[in-house]
């Protein structure tokens, strides 16, 4: 199901073949008896990227091409990075203003080369103008832009589509929902187009509805797509904070509009504060640790259901996307302080310990 690459041109550092997970708190407390996270935040740089990146990579090493060209808001680009570092291929990385440090520091270490554009990926006209600049430059010299869409990398996406196997092969019988969190849509293309393929090989594999769920500042998909339009709508200046989702630009949009339309899949749009909370119940409920943009599937499901539109017993699988260290600063904000309390010897500590254990065992009692 993946590109033709002769073996010893299969680049891989273990990416794929990721947990979903059962939920086992927010799902019960929320009525779902089938919750499940798909979570690729455990591949090799930390992000669903990497599947891109290997597929991506493997084919310039079968081409011959010395050199990675790609712009990112970050996970794209520290997975390029890593895979190019394997590979020994150069990689110069043009990305989104304002990209989080976590990320930023992950391409430098891997030995990328990073260019910072003023307001690229948040204004529409000047994300257009690089992605075309790059473009022109990448045809020069016989190759293409690596860029996590199939309207420029069809070859990388095909690496993004394994996600669906995956699924499929842990839920033969789907149905249900799959949350997907959007910026340009590849990702919520992919997901679609896997199930689409994994169908055709097994027939009785129900299609899950595929959701497309974006922050309310970057709603160029969702919107469209759940007001009945058949074309995505550019942004001309994306306003959220979500890193990875300030995709002003129509890219795969259209695409998406009509691929989620044909699962069942409608659209859902979403504060970045309800992001925000998703990514701290995750964590403190279930022991994911993921930055903003792995929230957003779950943040989506929180909206349907106040809509009334999830059967709760159900199958309903949310993508979680990338690591939360990628994005220190929002952790930060979550933490909001070093430590939760400081003593200056060990007795006065062993004390407040036991004092908590026994008003947490009186509170488990009541």
């Amino acid at each position: 199901m993946l590109p033709s690459i002769e073996e010893n041109n299969r680049l891989t550092l273990g990416e794929g073949d990721t947990p979903l997970v059962k939920s086992r708190q927010l799902g019960p407390s929320l009525g779902l008896e089938n919750l499940y996270f798909k979570l690729e935040l455990v591949n090799p740089s930390g992000s669903y990227k990497d599947r891109f990146a290997a597929c991506a990579v493997s084919d310039l090493l079968q081409r011959g091409i010395k050199f990675c060209l790609a712009s990112s808001s970050g996970n794209t680009g520290s997975a390029l990075a890593a895979y190019c570092a394997a590979a020994n291929i150069k990689c110069y990385l043009v990305i989104v203003d304002g990209v989080p440090i976590g990320k930023l520091q992950q391409m430098q270490v891997y030995g990328a080369e990073t260019i910072m554009v003023k307001d690229f990926g948040k204004n529409a006209s000047v994300t257009e103008e690089v992605f075309s600049a790059l473009n022109a430059t990448a045809d020069q010299h016989g190759t293409g832009v690596q860029i996590s869409a199939y309207r420029y990398s069809p070859l990388g996406m095909a690496g993004v589509q394994t996600i669906a196997y995956e699924i499929a092969e842990e839920l033969p019988y789907m149905g249900g929902y799959v949350f997907s969190p959007a910026g340009g849509g590849g990702l919520t293309l992919s997901i679609t187009k896997g199930f689409q393929i994994w169908k055709e090989h097994n027939p009785n594999f129900r299609m899950p509805k595929v959701h497309c769920v974006q922050p309310i500042g970057n709603n160029s998909i969702a919107g469209p797509l759940r007001n009945g339009l058949s074309e995505a709508e550019a942004v001309s200046q994306s306003t959220t904070l979500i890193s990875g989702l300030q995709v002003p630009n129509v890219i795969d949009g259209d695409e998406v509009i009509a691929a989620c339309r044909t699962s069942g899949g409608t659209g859902y749009t979403v504060t970045d504060e309800l992001i925000y909370e998703s990514q701290h119940d995750m964590a403190a409920r279930e022991g994911i640790f993921c930055e903003p943009a792995g929230a957003v599937g779950f943040a989506g499901l929180l909206t349907a259901l106040k809509n009334k539109e999830i059967n709760i017993k159900d199958n309903i699988v949310c993508l979680v996307t990338g690591h939360g260290s990628k994005d220190p600063g929002t952790a930060a904000k979550i933490a909001e302080k070093s430590v939760d309390q400081y003593f200056e010897n060990s007795a006065d500590t062993i004390q407040y310990i036991k004092t908590q254990i026994q008003n947490n065992n009186k509170a488990n009692f009541k």
